[in-house]
């Protein structure tokens, strides 16, 4: 989608702090930070939510899934870490374009589960 902000980066139009690419998926680091660490998981494919997750596109979610345990031992969230992926407007889902959050590095607030 030429609109998507995350379509955006993927194509390297808006610059990001990439932790991991592949030829699936890529993982950069929030620019607003909501703990000491932040990375956003997202598929190169463009899918807009969870709700548009099928039997055609689910396996680049299982992938994002060994992304995300790879991505978490590399930036050694040994304590533990959150993720979480809002899917529409009333969730908070403002870019739409499926994306998983991993929030860690400190002890993260239980009201948000």
């Amino acid at each position: 989608m030429s609109d998507c902000l995350f379509c955006k980066i993927i194509a390297g139009e808006i610059p990001s702090t990439k932790v991991y690419e592949d030829e699936l998926v890529l993982a950069f680091r929030d620019i607003a930070p909501q703990a000491p660490t932040h990375i956003l998981v997202i598929p190169k494919e463009h899918i807009a939510s969870v709700a548009e997750i099928n039997e055609k596109n689910s396996a680049v979610v299982s992938h994002i899934f060994e992304v995300i345990a790879k991505i978490a031992k590399d930036e050694k969230l040994d304590g533990g870490y959150r993720v979480v992926s809002n899917c529409g407007d009333d969730a908070g889902q403002t870019v739409h374009h499926l994306h998983f959050h991993i929030l860690g590095g400190k002890k993260l607030n239980v009201e948000m589960a």
